[in-house]
């Protein structure tokens, strides 16, 4: 050992660590410390040269992408006799000697530090994208397997959407609307559509025939006054017109007097429709919840067990009076939203369903909360028409469904 220190060529002048601080990052410290290396002054041009191919080629072979440099061919020169030899142990420690005549150039750091240094910035560079292209959740286009389906209406079916949420709010009434009635009230309103959905029901009629029975129902309330024995007659006549519109095969009249128990006469009825259409000025064709149920559902790429619970709680807000304040749209992809958190058990709210709804998660939550609620109680009590309608295995026992709780907590 006495004799190997004896042999051995006194060290240059180290590099200054401010230069070091200068040339190169936290990162490039962190490769240069390992322990057992010379003083940079016993390592030759050559070895340094040596160490930083080596170093390129370990970035490159742990890089996922790989990186291309150009880097300066160094001009060949004397070998040098005085450098170890590769026998020699190069792994030491790197002191660093504070040196008072360094200039503090950058001239002084190795070629091979600012290059490393320079492809592990331009590493990261191209990790952050990669991780930012991850992360961006990209719209689907839910029309692109019916284009050639000509009744889907590709072409113009985002417009057709569209003026659907121009005009939905010219047919809402007011939630308030009942106090104007003298003789009714919210409680009588939700008796009459908790028994209009057991007649749908007794009827088979189709989904929409139930939505727009009850858009005439209210529209019709809002204009005009009426007294209680007659607001089972408003409805079974709102029901009637709601069927000519919408349905193929249509129920009689006697057929809505039965249901009635032959509470009314046949005039009467007839006389009610010429009354309700001249209220409401022949205006049927309006925007449902029904209609943005569709068009959400597909957006949402559900399954028959969503799109029932979606149902459900979309027809539990048809009972209250205090859900009239909420648009049809508004409506439908709530009651979406929140089966889907029924269903999982977590949010979930998609960039695309957010796309085609046009609305975010932030506005859907108070809604989604009363329905949550509405969900909670829908078997107990005396208004148990929806739920009895999807505790039936024709509609999948939707109602056995958990609720989802935890969209209360928050």
């Amino acid at each position: 050992m006495e004799g190997s220190k004896e042999n051995r060529v006194p060290p240059l002048p180290l590099i200054p660590s401010s230069n070091l601080q200068q040339g190169g990052g936290p990162r490039m410290k962190r490769l240069l410390h390992h322990h057992h290396r010379l003083p940079l002054g016993n390592i030759s041009q050559n070895v340094m040269l040596h160490s930083h191919v080596n170093k390129l080629d370990l970035a490159r072979k742990f890089t996922p992408h790989t990186v291309q440099h150009h880097f300066p061919q160094p001009h060949p020169q004397p070998q040098n006799l005085l450098a170890p030899t590769p026998s020699y142990q190069l792994d030491c420690d790197i002191v660093d000697i504070d040196d008072d005549d360094g200039d503090g150039s950058d001239d002084a750091v190795p070629v091979f530090v600012k290059h490393t240094e320079a492809m592990l910035d331009e590493i990261d560079k191209i990790e952050e994208v990669e991780m930012e292209d991850v992360e961006e959740e990209p719209v689907l286009d839910i029309d692109a397997c019916d284009r050639k389906d000509t009744l889907a209406v590709v072409e113009y079916i985002d417009d057709i959407y569209s003026f659907y949420k121009d005009i939905e709010n010219s047919s809402r009434v007011s939630p308030n609307y009942m106090n104007s009635q003298f003789d009714i009230n919210e409680r009588m309103r939700a008796i009459l559509i908790d028994w209009l959905v057991e007649v749908h029901y007794k009827f088979e009629l189709l989904e929409e025939t139930l939505f727009l029975t009850v858009n005439l129902i209210d529209r019709f309330l809002e204009r005009q006054a009426v007294i209680r024995k007659k607001l089972q007659l408003v409805g079974v006549t709102a029901m009637l017109i709601a069927c000519k519109y919408e349905e193929v095969s249509v129920p009689t009249v006697e057929d809505f007097i039965l249901i009635t128990d032959k509470a009314y006469t046949r005039n009467e009825v007839l006389d009610m429709e010429k009354l309700m259409m001249n209220i409401l000025q022949f205006k049927l064709s309006v925007p449902t919840p029904y209609m943005f149920m569709r068009r959400f559902l597909k957006a949402a790429h559900s399954d028959k067990k969503l799109e029932l619970l979606s149902f459900f709680l979309v027809e539990l807000c048809l009972v209250e009076c205090k859900m009239l304040k909420f648009s049809p749209s508004l409506l439908a992809a709530a009651a979406i939203y929140t089966a889907q958190c029924s269903l999982y058990q977590f949010k979930q709210w998609t960039k695309t369903t957010e796309w085609y709804t046009d609305y975010s998660e932030e506005k859907l939550l108070e809604c989604s909360r009363l329905m949550v609620t509405f969900h909670q109680k829908a078997g107990s009590g005396k208004l148990t028409g929806v739920y009895r309608k999807y505790n039936t295995w024709k509609y999948g026992c939707a109602a056995k469904i958990e609720p989802a709780l935890f969209l209360l907590d928050n």
